[in-house]
């Protein structure tokens, strides 16, 4: 047996299997048209070598990577030249891996050839993907960009590979070579896609629920600045529909007034606790630790606007400022900046010129597209999976009425970064890897149009893929134009503990939680992991056990909590938590906590994620999900299987990225697989042979490859959600549904 170190590329037909449907003897014709006339003449110019054609796909191999690559550019752009003026034409997916590879004759197999394949399949139509091993090679030897996915895990290959796809129209964005990093470990935690209408899928926290929690008065000592708090703005139009724009005005203030260096302003969550509540400043005071109260209303009838406003000297109980000012909907950010500049003026503020053009600069020129915008951001800022699927075409309304509306772009791609983040992808029926192609796709806008809340989507984006130092940059660039906002602080906390700094991040925590005392529970879930991180287990319980409180629904403080607690050998607590996070789990479709599919909580070192699982096992945690009770209880013996599988079309996602697969199995037990249950076949492996190993199901493909697993039953399932059963794959849990 021959072994020797290759580059290969795997091409494959996106969607082969329907247009073949539609069209198969055409569809047959124009994939050897493409083979003739655009692959082999470049595969030979580039020293390459076809192995063979599989069905719908090629194996090609090359002795340099770089020439492989080079190949496979100059593919897509010539798809690409040609889409315009050939509406049928086929869209290639192209994975490329430097690896190990068995010679067997002409053929090649092994590690090197399935990673490729995996990569192939996890591209885009007409896109490219390869693994860090070729781009190690060829990063500073093309014109191309490259965007980095992260360290992923592929079917039947050990560890994580890290991950590129390549950006044939741009330039690479510099020459700082990509590190290593750890594998963010998603497990089952996205398996949430479930039942009693909760959230599904998620990462690591629920950051949406609005319960808080003021900190201790000791901490509320006044600022030695001007400080200011922004009551919602009562609505007091006719129509009690305008509320959204009621508190989207109130919101564009805090965020105005947020961008002013001199000022000291309280975060908008903590101001909207008090809506619809009768308060005095004084008592507003003493709770936020400011010293001046704005206040007021807005009405408007159709296109015309009166905000009324009034600032409060809590000390004297005096107004310190007051104003009325009339206009339309098209002179909105008018009025917005004559409150704005009234306040400044009444506290003796001196604008610095940066602030003075931001007072200027209008959102938009489109009053229909600010109406969209805030519509929008009235679902946006609840921070749910379900009004999150509501605020997208609010926000995509937005920018078809003012292309250049770079907020609305920003507010997009945040939501799309939270899916990606926090695996809501099963609300919007995409996998998690298209949510951050359309992340990417409204940022790469708002670089026209900089924005604070376009800076925080970015961080959360490379923090997803543990780039910390680029998602660093862009929470610092993020409070620069926006010194108020507590979340830039929160998160920048976060991205330090991750990075293994929890002694820098906790300066940061402490600065959310002082701008935002009326602390959403995330706030204290960062605390406790930084604590944590410290090595504080006391403190980080506490802090877990105070997010809990604010927010029961939370699964990751739970988590923390359980870790914290087994270090410290408080064992009954510890149980305790993982009960609760168990409880939650199951009752929205995902799996009981083990160590093989707990995530690390956002502590990339593997020093650090490895004190989190050995504090898990000190709380009882199994270490798979075979080993606990959960298996016990509904795991399916072969019979069952048999029935559940021969004859049907079983169909679902993985929970952990939410990619689609099927089955079709005859009643003899014969079957045809698409999708990620397909993997190591580009998306498609027919004549399946199922067969049983125990109470495992296998799926033996080529008479070599066979894929095992045990099927469980998925006790918070459902039908409509196509997750009632899992089969459960190594540590990878495949949810689905008999749905014919």
């Amino acid at each position: 047996m021959e072994r020797r170190l290759a580059a290969v590329m795997i091409a494959d037909v996106a969607g082969y299997g329907l247009l073949s449907q539609a069209d198969e003897e055409g569809t047959r014709v124009r994939f050897q048209a493409d083979l003739h006339e655009l692959f082999e003449d470049r595969i030979a110019a580039h020293g390459g070598r076809l192995i063979k054609t599989m069905g719908d796909g090629l194996l090609i191999e090359f002795h340099s990577v770089v020439e492989a690559v080079r190949c496979a550019v100059e593919v897509q752009r010539a798809k690409s030249e040609k889409r315009g003026v050939d509406a049928h034409g086929l869209e290639f997916r192209i994975g490329i891996n430097l690896g190990d590879v068995i010679v067997e004759g002409d053929d090649i197999q092994g590690d090197g050839v399935i990673i490729a394949e995996r990569l192939q399949s996890r591209a885009d139509p007409g896109g490219i993907m390869i693994s860090g091993t070729a781009f190690d090679q060829v990063e500073k030897h093309l014109d191309v960009g490259f965007d980095f996915l992260g360290e992923q895990r592929l079917k039947h290959i050990e560890k994580p590979v890290r991950t590129y796809r390549l950006l044939p129209s741009e330039r690479p964005a510099g020459s700082a070579k990509a590190t290593r990093r750890r594998r963010r470990r998603f497990g089952v935690l996205a398996a949430s896609a479930a039942a009693l209408g909760v959230a599904a899928g998620l990462i690591w926290w629920q950051p949406w629920e609005q319960t808080t929690q003021p900190i201790a008065r000791a901490d509320l000592t006044l600022p030695d600045k001007p400080s200011i708090a922004v009551l919602p703005f009562a609505n007091v139009s006719d129509d009690p529909r305008q509320e959204y724009f009621a508190d989207g005005m109130t919101d564009a203030l805090v965020t105005e007034l947020a961008q002013i260096s001199g000022l000291f302003v309280i975060a908008r969550n903590s101001t909207f606790t008090y809506k619809g509540r009768a308060v005095t400043a004084e008592q507003v005071s003493g709770e936020l630790g400011v010293r001046y109260i704005l206040e007021g209303s807005v009405q408007r009838a159709g296109e015309q606007l009166r905000i009324n406003a009034q600032l409060v000297d809590s000390q004297s109980g005096g107004h310190a400022w007051a104003g009325k000012f009339d206009g339309t909907l098209a002179d909105v950010f008018a009025l917005q900046d004559k409150v704005t500049r009234g306040i400044a003026d009444a506290l003796a503020l001196r604008l610095q010129p940066d602030e003075q053009m931001a007072l200027g600069r209008k959102e938009t020129t489109v009053p229909a597209a600010f109406d969209a915008f805030l519509r929008g951001w009235e679902h946006h800022r609840r921070m749910t999976p379900e009004d999150s699927v509501k605020a997208v075409p609010y926000f995509e309304q937005a920018i078809a009425l003012d292309p250049a509306y770079g907020r609305a772009y920003a507010a997009a791609a945040m939501v799309y970064a939270r899916i990606y983040l926090w695996g809501w992808h099963y609300h919007f029926g995409i996998s998690r890897f298209e949510a951050r192609a359309k992340a990417s796709q409204f940022l790469r806008t708002t670089q026209k149009h900089k924005t604070a809340l376009a800076h925080q989507a970015a961080g959360l984006l490379a923090e997803a893929d543990w780039q910390h130092a680029e998602a660093l940059a862009e929470l610092k660039e993020a409070i620069a134009l926006e010194p108020g906002d507590s979340w830039s602080y929160a998160l920048m906390a976060l991205v330090l503990t991750s990075a293994g700094r929890p002694a820098e991040a906790m300066p940061h925590i402490r600065t959310a939680i002082r701008l935002d005392p009326h602390y959403p529970s995330f706030f204290m879930y960062v605390l406790g992991l930084t604590e944590f991180g410290l090595q504080n287990y006391e403190a980080a319980t506490e802090a877990a056990e105070r997010s809990t409180r604010l927010n029961p629904e939370d699964e990751g403080s739970y988590l923390l909590l359980a870790a914290a607690s087994g270090h410290l050998g408080h064992r009954p607590d510890a149980e305790a938590a993982i009960a609760h996070f168990n409880a939650l789990r199951v009752g929205r479709g995902g799996t009981v906590a083990t160590i093989s599919t707990s995530p690390p909580l956002d502590l990339a070192r593997p020093e650090d994620s490895e004190r989190l699982l050995q504090g898990l096992r000190l709380a009882g945690v199994p270490e798979t999900l075979l080993s606990s009770d959960f298996s016990d209880r509904n795991k399916l013996i072969a019979e069952e299987v048999r029935s559940l599988f021969f004859g049907h079309r079983l169909r679902g996602r993985m929970l952990n990225y939410g990619e689609a697969h099927e089955a079709v199995i005859s009643r003899e037990g014969v079957g045809t697989l698409s999708g990620g249950w397909a993997s190591i076949g580009g998306g498609r492996m027919a004549d399946v042979e199922v067969r049983f190993q125990g109470d495992e199901v296998c799926f033996l493909w080529l008479k070599t490859a066979n894929l095992c697993g045990a099927v469980l039953r998925n006790p918070g399932g459902l039908g409509a959600k196509e997750n009632e059963f899992i089969w459960y794959h190594g540590d990878i849990a495949f949810t689905f549904s008999q749905v014919q």
